[in-house]
């Protein structure tokens, strides 16, 4: 099928006069569950003529926001694998030194090596973490079934080590070109223990090893020396701590010879193995193999079966135990070869953990839903063929630029004498298979759109549904879901967020509350893709910032005596206010116990900017329900969300307590009379809107005398303007129309302003406006002299340093340490962001 993957969008480097980057040989990139890719090149400076080993590490959305680190690797670096967390990177280069990076003060785009291991002189040629014991499946057949837990199971699986309760221990292992395998591990207190040990009796070359896991915790390792004519040997590994000290046992495990060699026709004919692969981490039981020579390749697909051997007659009769039950024995048999190829240069695995049963695999082929089914092989013609996983048939090709279809030989023979053609030297599969990264050999990253059913045509409801099961497996794992966004249509906005939801609602109490703020930043993140659901995106931002208010205030809250037994204040304020639907906020007051709310007056005045922000925001929503009409303004979906009302009705009555014990913390609102009481008219006028809509299913219209007095707001209250969320300068909204765009590393592109972005300027601040900082809501000024981060996904921006000691703020202030609140990394601006 032809449209099954396109080019998203290219980026490549400057080209400078003194220094360039090249890329390194081997190149090798990593791609990590939020998103971020890993890749290496050499920096060449034409002086010194020496080389820099240098690592850069790009945010998907913003490839152009590279951070390059000098990796300090003396030789060129072979390995790089990213953790399951996604938040730490793991470097090895050709002189057996490991490095562990992991982000500075939770920056994307500030990187540290903190801790490692060696091998002295040894190159590394396999790296993996160790195995942490979680393992999910996605069920196809499933996917129509309610239950989570039903869609995505967790599997039985052992961690490679375990430290005291059977928490995972976290470590590495590491397999050098000389037979050794090399485990370190990181104690809690940050001390490693490494150990070496050689693979067997008669260690030997190792030129390529892959590293797998089983169900059991132990490792499998398989090597090869890189001739086709040698086995590929296969090695079990266990880990375990002994007296404090890290200790490896081997053992020998069935080898195989590639089917290839002994085909008489194909004889001599592929001298090299050039790629070893187990097909997953956690599938040590089916192995890829790719046998190569100067211009084409042959890839095998081989598993490992339990068989039962044949025993002689004789010994039947002697012992009649052998008779009942036949022994077992492990054995590699070959599930798939294809023909002869292009020369291989490059090959990528998928990482989603797709179920593999019979029915699972069937049910996918009549959806046609082929996302982690596909491996990925790239040519050295510059093309892209994706192969099943099983079968290696083919399922979709990309031609790249160099490869165009040959059209006669005219053509071919004036491509062969253009000199060499630009190919992937290494690729990456994003975690929903659904996006492909290729580094080139210039260096070059190029982003590949995949289509889940690679090119198939199916009708909206079914390419809905493929969309919304891997959204809810990121919703449920929590990895960041960017590459699902990349095949999001406008048209399909409004459709996937209503799904989203209908799904949400289905699982059980617990769960919804775990997944409360994921699957808002979610709807969030998908209306920023249609112009007629842009305005929701501000809401979206502005829910999430209330829940996090509301229970950052409420956990504020101590109980008077420290023996009574039942619920805590906060759930009692939320019992309370939905028991008690009075509209005179004096009279709610009355039925709490004011003691509970007592706090020092310093933290009451530290909280003096959330405060505000609570009492602007209900008296913007109030004075905007007459023109309720008009849902392109932000605010709007408030209006009829009856747990967001009932949270900011909790936290009115929380803030007027407040207020007895300190004025100064109350909200200021500017009013036109002396004597007004502004807090108990918006309790009021909240509380009547609040019954309006309070149960989901029987939502009423407001009355008329309610839409009255809030047209009376503006002549009694001065309006607040609402510093709503910029809508963020990311790539992912200018790659709607299937255009290939071409970007720079370290240049952002120019704003090319998409259709959505500029209905909205109404309501973002211009460019020489004072900034704010949306999460402390402190004014930064129109140019700000302190250090910001902002957040890669919803463009949040906040001060680097925490500018308050208090306790409370600090608490406020861990809710978004390491993420944003919409769960988006954190990378750091340049100082003259304005």
């Amino acid at each position: 099928p032809g449209g099954a993957m396109d080019l998203a969008y290219v980026c490549e480097w400057e080209k400078k006069p003194k220094s360039n980057h090249c890329p390194s040989i081997p190149l090798v990139c990593a791609w990590s569950c939020r998103n971020l890719i890993a890749f290496t090149t050499d920096l060449k400076n034409e002086e010194e003529k020496d080389l820099t080993h240098m690592i850069h590490i790009i945010d998907t959305e913003h490839p152009w926001d590279v951070y390059s680190v000098n990796s300090g690797h003396a030789e060129v670096i072979t390995c790089l694998e990213w953790d399951q967390s996604g938040s730490r990177l793991l470097s090895a280069d050709a002189d057996g030194h490991i490095k562990c990076w992991s982000m500075t003060d939770h920056l994307a785009n500030s990187w540290e090596n903190t801790v490692g291991s060696m091998v002295e002189g040894d190159p590394v040629v396999a790296l993996s973490w160790l195995h942490n014991g979680v393992k999910l499946a996605l069920h196809v057949e499933k996917s129509g079934a309610s239950n989570f837990g039903e869609k995505f199971s967790r599997v039985k699986f052992s961690p490679s080590l375990t430290l005291f309760g059977g928490k995972p221990m976290e470590g590495w292992i590491a397999v050098t070109i000389s037979g050794l395998v090399t485990v370190s591990l990181l104690k809690p207190n940050g001390q490693v223990l490494t150990s070496t040990e050689s693979l067997c009796r008669l260690r030997c070359r190792v030129a390529l090893a892959d590293v797998a896991f089983t169900g059991g915790g132990n490792i499998v390792v398989a090597t090869s020396d890189g001739s086709s004519t040698s086995p590929v040997q296969f090695y079990k590994v266990c880990v375990s701590v002994v007296n404090e000290k890290c200790k490896i046992d081997t053992e020998i495990l069935p080898s195989l010879f590639m089917r290839c060699t002994t085909d008489p026709a194909r004889k001599d004919k592929y001298p090299a193995i050039t790629h070893l692969k187990f097909l997953a981490r956690d599938m040590s039981e089916q192995v890829l193999l790719c046998a190569s020579n100067q211009n084409s390749s042959i890839v095998e697909c081989w598993s490992l079966r339990k068989e039962g051997l044949p025993v002689n007659n004789i010994f039947q009769q002697i012992s009649p135990v052998v008779g009942d039950k036949q022994p077992m024995i492990l054995k590699w048999r070959i599930l798939s070869a294809t023909n002869d190829l292009d020369r291989v240069s490059a090959v990528a695995l998928p990482k989603l953990p797709i179920s593999l049963t019979n029915t699972d695999l069937k049910v996918a082929n009549d959806t046609k839903f082929f996302p982690g089914l596909g491996l990925a092989l790239a040519f050295h013609d510059g093309s892209v063929h994706i192969v099943h996983r099983l079968s290696l048939q083919m399922m979709a090709v990309f031609y790249g630029s160099s490869s165009q279809r040959p059209v006669d030989e005219q053509t071919i023979k004036r491509q062969r004498t253009a000199g060499p053609l630009v190919h992937f030297k290494a690729m990456q599969l994003s975690w929903t298979s659904l996006a492909l990264a290729g580094i080139d050999s210039h260096g070059k990253l190029s982003m590949l759109r995949i289509s889940p059913s690679m090119g198939h045509v199916l009708d909206m409801n079914m390419s809905l549904r493929h969309l919304l099961f891997l959204l809810e497996y990121c919703m449920v794992t929590g990895y960041d879901w960017w590459d699902i966004l990349l095949h999001v249509q406008p048209s399909m906005v409004q459709n996937l967020v209503e799904k989203l939801h209908e799904e949400y609602m289905r699982q059980n109490a617990a769960l919804q509350q775990v997944l409360s703020t994921r699957i808002v930043a979610m709807k969030a993140s998908l209306c920023k893709l249609s112009s007629s659901t842009i305005a929701r995106v501000c809401d979206y931002h502005a829910k999430l910032f209330l829940i996090a208010i509301s229970c950052t205030l409420k956990s504020l809250l101590r109980p008077h005596f420290l023996n009574t037994p039942d619920k805590s204040p906060g759930d009692r304020l939320t019992e309370v206010c939905s028991k008690i639907t009075d509209i005179d906020i004096d009279k709610v007051m009355i039925n709490l116990k004011t003691e509970e709310f007592v706090l020092e007056m310093t933290t009451l005045q530290s909280l003096q900017q959330l405060i505000q922000w609570v009492g602007d925001f209900v008296l913007y929503l109030l004075a905007s329900l007459p023109n309720q009409g008009s849902p392109v303004r932000p605010g709007h979906s408030f209006l009829r969300d009856g747990a967001s009302l009932g949270m900011f009705r909790e936290l009115m009555v929380v803030i007027r307590i407040w207020g007895l014990l300190k004025p100064s913390c109350l909200p200021v609102y500017t009013a036109t009379s002396d004597t007004q009481d502004s807090m108990s008219l918006l309790f009021r006028l909240l509380t009547k809107l609040w019954l309006c809509c309070r149960e989901e299913n029987h939502i009423t219209e407001p009355d008329d005398t309610l839409i009255d007095e809030c047209c009376l707001l503006p002549s009694q209250l001065l309006i607040p303007n609402i510093d709503w969320l910029p809508i963020n300068d990311g790539i992912i909204s200018k790659l709607q129309n299937k255009q290939l765009v071409r970007l720079q590393f370290g240049k952002a592109p120019g704003l090319v302003g998409h259709t959505v972005s500029s209905q909205f300027d109404a309501f973002v601040r211009a460019p020489g406006q004072p900034k704010i900082d949306h999460l402390r809501r402190l004014h930064l000024g129109a140019y700000p002299t302190e250090e910001c981060k902002s957040c890669t996904r919803c463009g949040c921006v906040t001060m680097l340093k925490s500018p308050n000691k208090v306790t409370a703020v600090k608490q406020w202030e861990q809710r978004w340490i390491k993420n944003c609140l919409c769960g988006g990394l954190w990378r750091r601006m340049p100082l003259s962001y304005s």
